[in-house]
């Protein structure tokens, strides 16, 4: 006889339902699980605690699934209560938080295809009061201090926190004005690209310019009324002056 098929899966009203467990060993590894039993008119039924914490849902849910699927069972689990179909947690580094968000910060650094997206990316590493040298400066400093106040023997160590602390402050020194020759990155290649891309003069622009020349235009109109008038301002010799007489 098949195992039964059972669906876990989020309801519409929120609550986590588990159906289809009719016999005895799948209720047992619901209830195991964290499960209620509900049997009603709609029959046998497992929900979990509607007091059940948001985060603890999904686990319990998988772990339930988990444990039915290793006694053979056919198990239809809601994608959204699956943990290992889940994306990968934010913070890929565990609890190292404030190293997952440097991390973060250099892939957006390494994304920058021109000047002003590193500006933007850089500004959190650069920034005189928020930037990540400024908390890290401040943390070295706040490290030497309370070393100084839990041993005053280790006054030693306490100095190499110092000195870190002063380093950072020598790099924020080093790279102050530096965003405004960040926006300037590229440009010259930019430049470069427009030259080739610009398309050559034609060889006979120049004879071109020449043919629209004034004294060229006073030809063409000339030649194109045929009246073999003179130009203006020419020489007229008397024997061509209008009402003369040939002798």
């Amino acid at each position: 006889m098949p195992a039964p098929y059972i669906t876990i899966n989020i309801e519409p009203s929120g609550s986590v339902s588990a159906k289809g467990a009719s016999d005895d060993l799948s209720a047992t590894l619901l209830k195991h699980a964290g499960f209620q039993q509900i049997e009603d008119w709609y029959g046998r039924r497992h929900r979990l605690p509607t007091t059940t914490p948001q985060a603890d849902r999904a686990a319990i849910a998988t772990h339930a699934a988990e444990m039915l699927r290793a006694a053979r069972y056919s198990i239809d689990l809601d994608p959204d209560l699956d943990t290992n179909r889940l994306t990968a947690p934010a913070n890929p580094l565990g609890p190292y938080a404030a190293g997952a968000e440097i991390l973060r910060l250099t892939d957006q650094i390494r994304a920058a295809e021109n000047g002003a997206d590193l500006v933007q990316a850089v500004d959190h590493l650069l920034h005189p009061e928020h930037g990540a040298l400024e908390r890290v400066r401040e943390a070295l400093e706040a490290a030497g201090e309370q070393i100084t106040d839990l041993d005053d023997e280790a006054y030693g160590l306490a100095d190499r926190f110092g000195f870190a602390a002063e380093f950072v402050s020598t790099a924020q020194s080093e790279l102050v004005g530096a965003e405004v020759e960040l926006h300037r990155v590229g440009d010259s290649q930019q430049d470069q690209v427009k030259a080739r891309t610009q398309p050559p003069a034609l060889p006979g622009s120049r004879s071109a310019a020449l043919a629209t020349s004034p004294a060229a235009a006073k030809a063409k109109v000339s030649s194109a009324l045929g009246t073999g008038a003179p130009e203006v301002g020419a020489a007229v010799h008397p024997s061509q002056a209008p009402g003369s007489r040939t002798r």
